[in-house]
């Protein structure tokens, strides 16, 4: 008999379908939050049978846990955990232990991709094409390479994960693996997925209005509450606001934190480290901590959202060649111009600031920073510029 206890998102389910694959019915299965994770280790070492085989996926246990795991394995007991968390590479000193945050060929793992290696190689499970696809998915997904290679399929797996119920979701992709030579979704599926876009996109639209700028330490964080799509919200306010390091979606119901980057220089899984949390490079979670409550709720509390860059401008445009204008919420204006040598430089009310910028990204990244100014609409633009031509004809 076989039992795997595994993460409670796509990829722990992954895992928990390709063990269904591989072993039917000899398979108890059992989906965890971080949080209860340890809670099942500890009542299958208070019951454990040594001829049951336990696999640990896409999760890591404490350390009273370890070591009970270690005295379990040397009494003979048949033990795998399998991750690919940064946090968890310390088990690979143990035989039980596989961790690998990044194959040989520097491509990023995830505990589904992981176990099909695990499972094909041997042979508890046989490769098909319409596996390896699934699995690709789902690795694509929890690593965010979708997003750089445009895989909009590997999103909507995910979507479709968060529409119907765990035990749906995993009977569906059952039947599907089971029965198809290619992963495709059916008519009705690409119908509610659909309906969803359209939802996610006018929620992103609602929190969007919502976001606010705090600094932490030395980087610059945008503070969100939301209960749900953390995922597509993160990603899409990243790149909305990428002069901000990392955005934290806050669930207050859920008294959880997320963490989100589009930056390859941020690893938000330290971020969510320091509040006993883990996850990804680009993605990461925590408990909210007294310490995290009082950083990102009770000293934000009183903060304004950021106000919005002005969109469908046909004149003040960002780089242009008759510079860029904005303004914050002191009334001060800033025109970001270009010099001759290419560079960069700010006016703050017609006087220019000390700083020379290379790029015009470098610049508005400073502005956004420590002004918290935005792009003005093109009407602010015109007057202004007409000022600008008739104090200089004075």
């Amino acid at each position: 008999m076989y039992k795997l206890l595994s993460h409670n998102d796509l990829d722990g389910v992954g895992c928990g379908i390709l063990a269904k694959l591989a072993f039917g019915n000899e398979v108890e299965v059992r989906y965890n939050s971080i949080g209860s994770l340890n809670r099942e280790v500890e009542r299958f070492l208070d019951n454990k049978d040594k001829s049951d085989s336990l696999f640990i996926t896409d999760l890591s246990v404490n350390e009273e846990n370890e070591k009970r795991l270690h005295d379990f394995y040397l009494a003979g007991g048949k033990l795998q955990l399998i991750d690919h968390h940064k946090t968890a590479l310390s088990f690979n000193e143990y035989d039980w232990g596989h961790v690998v945050v990044e194959d040989e060929e520097g491509k990023l793992t995830s505990a589904t991709s992981l176990l099909y290696q695990y499972l094909t190689e041997n042979q508890f499970l046989e490769a098909s094409d319409v596996v390896e696809e699934f699995v690709e998915l789902v690795r694509q997904y929890d690593t965010w390479e979708w997003e750089k290679n445009e895989n909009e399929q590997a999103r909507r797996l995910n979507a479709l994960f968060f529409l119907v119920a765990i035990d749906e979701f995993e009977g569906t992709m059952l039947e599907r693996l089971n029965n198809n030579e290619h992963f495709s979704f059916d008519e009705f599926e690409k119908r509610i997925l659909d309906m969803e876009d359209n939802k996610i996109e006018r929620y992103i639209r609602r929190k969007r209005r919502e976001l606010i700028q705090k600094k932490v330490g030395n980087e610059y964080a945008g503070v969100v509450f939301a209960e749900s799509y953390h995922s597509e919200l993160g990603n899409e306010l990243g790149k909305e606001y990428p002069h901000l390091s990392y955005i934290v979606i806050l669930n207050m119901s859920g008294r959880r934190m997320g963490f989100r980057t589009i930056h390859d220089d941020v690893d938000v899984s330290e971020v969510a480290g320091h509040f006993g949390g883990g996850g990804h490079a680009k993605a990461a979670g925590c408990t909210m901590t007294d310490e995290a409550y009082k950083r990102f709720v009770e000293e934000t509390f009183q903060l304004e959202p950021i106000h919005e860059d002005a969109r469908r401008n046909h004149y003040n445009l960002k780089a242009s060649s008759f510079g860029t204008l904005y303004r914050n919420r002191m009334d001060k204006k800033f025109l970001l111009t270009a010099t001759n040598d290419n560079a960069w430089v700010i006016e703050k009310n017609g006087v220019l600031l000390d700083e020379v910028f290379s790029s015009f990204q470098d610049a508005e990244i400073f502005l956004k920073r420590n002004y918290e100014a935005w792009l003005v609409r093109d009407e602010v633009f015109v007057k202004f510029l007409m000022e600008k031509v008739k104090e200089e004809n004075k």
